[in-house]
């Protein structure tokens, strides 16, 4: 029987650069530096930044930013990630029916994510992060002792998973090692017991799996400091406590569960299940909550989301690579600006249910093959697009839940882009570009 890890253990991947990996590869990127944190900047901006490229690096006994868990190596240097308010996680998600943020193969990258715990997490009695070192092979044999396979295929799709779960911060991979990522520091302390039983019942590489029931269970949870040579986790003492203080714990938990499903949830969510935003009192906490983190509430028709605060999106740090940038403005020409010129897709919808066919985009664009389905991958996984089937025909491409979170100032810049992409020459374009003179 296969496992499933515990929710909290669910990551939430970043796109997945480069190209599908040959039978027989293992992945060995170098580790990626993580972004620093400049002297002044703003909490707000740090948190931002943090959510779009992952954890900040910290040089030695540099303090994180507020409402930051500061993780350190032995040399004093280290990360910093976000702090959820009361410790909440993502999890909570499922006791809302949400659905979370899609993850390309969750139940590969879920599986290979629990292997490499196997593998990492030497010492039971500490904490899992920081761990040990594993070699790939190692990680990639216990998945294969997991689920009982060893073709090519499930091969393939593991070192997928590594990639995604490097890229995302869940482990690192490098030199033919995998390493416990800095994410791996922000499951919670009651969860390790549930974390601790997984990995007892998951097979070693090369045992037999049959027969075994690997689903973690309940239990008391187990005391240990940290592992690793002078590795420490700090969390951030009160976050957001002068916000949840004055609230009892009723809508204190009506909050914090708002703004789970608002900044983790896939698509935006009706007011009519989160009370937090349907009172006005709950809805300004709740927005104090995001404003902390470089974030807005995003209103729709009686459902919201979250993104990017103007001033925090212009620093975030994230940029698309030129090839992205193309083919995402195809998608949005054949399945938004056609349709609209056409008067059958609403003046401010960024959701179509028109595709743009890949047939169609390899016909306008100049990128060999290859090329083009490696944007089309890293923009599917970053969110951006959507593949859709349309009954026998090979379905296509239509705008991503990223789309969703677009706030008005956003949705009115990339409208303009829009506009000068689609038609660089019409009287229209002539007035975008007049006006931005």
């Amino acid at each position: 029987m296969t496992p499933e890890v515990t929710p909290e253990v669910t990551p939430e991947v970043t796109p997945e650069p480069g190209t599908t990996p040959e039978p027989g590869t293992t992945p060995a990127p170098e580790t990626t530096s993580a972004p620093r944190v400049a002297p002044g900047v703003a909490p707000e901006l740090a948190h931002a930044r943090a959510r779009a490229t992952g954890p900040l690096a910290l040089a030695a006994d540099e303090p994180s930013p507020p409402g930051m868990i500061r993780l350190a190596h032995g040399d004093g240097s280290g990360f910093a990630l976000p702090a959820w308010p009361d410790g909440a996680t993502p999890a909570l998600l499922e006791e809302y029916q949400v659905a979370p943020v899609h993850v390309e193969r969750s139940g590969e990258t879920r599986r290979v994510l629990a292997a490499a715990l196997k593998c990492c997490w030497n010492d039971l009695t500490a904490d899992p992060w920081p761990g040990v070192p594993a070699p790939a092979d190692d990680v990639l044999a216990a998945y294969r002792a997991l689920i009982g396979r060893g073709d090519d295929l499930m091969r393939n799709w593991a070192v997928g998973a590594l990639r995604r779960l490097h890229d995302s911060a869940w482990l690192v991979v490098g030199d033919g090692l995998v390493r416990l990522g800095p994410r791996c520091a922000s499951w919670p302390a009651e969860s390790h017991a549930q974390l601790r039983e997984l990995v007892r019942r998951l097979p070693a590489p090369g045992e037999e799996t049959a027969g075994l029931d690997v689903l973690p269970t309940s239990g008391a949870a187990e005391t240990g400091g940290t592992g690793g040579t002078g590795a420490s986790v700090t969390l951030p003492e009160a976050v957001d406590e002068d916000l949840l203080g004055p609230l009892d714990e009723r809508r204190r938990a009506e909050v914090v569960a708002a703004f789970m499903a608002v900044e983790h949830g896939a698509e935006p969510v009706h007011e009519a299940r989160f009370p937090a935003l349907r009172d006005p009192v709950l809805r300004r906490v709740l927005a104090e909550l995001l404003q902390r983190r470089g974030r807005v509430l995003v209103p729709g028709r009686e459902v919201w989301t979250s993104g990017y605060a103007d001033d925090a999106a212009a620093g975030a740090g994230t940029v698309l690579g030129e090839a992205e940038r193309a083919v995402l403005t195809l998608v949005l020409i054949h399945s938004v600006a056609i349709p609209r010129a056409e008067g059958v897709l609403p003046a401010d919808s960024w959701s179509s249910p028109f595709p743009a066919q890949v047939e169609e985009l390899r016909r306008h664009t100049m990128m060999p093959i290859g090329e083009l389905e490696a944007a089309l991958r890293v923009l599917r996984h970053a969110g951006l697009l959507s593949q859709v089937k349309a009954g026998e025909e090979a379905g296509g491409y239509v705008p991503g839940p990223q789309f969703h979170r677009l706030t008005g100032p956003a949705r009115r810049r990339l409208q303009e882009e829009l506009i000068l992409a689609a038609g660089p020459n019409t009287p229209l374009a002539a007035a975008v570009r007049a006006r931005r003179r």
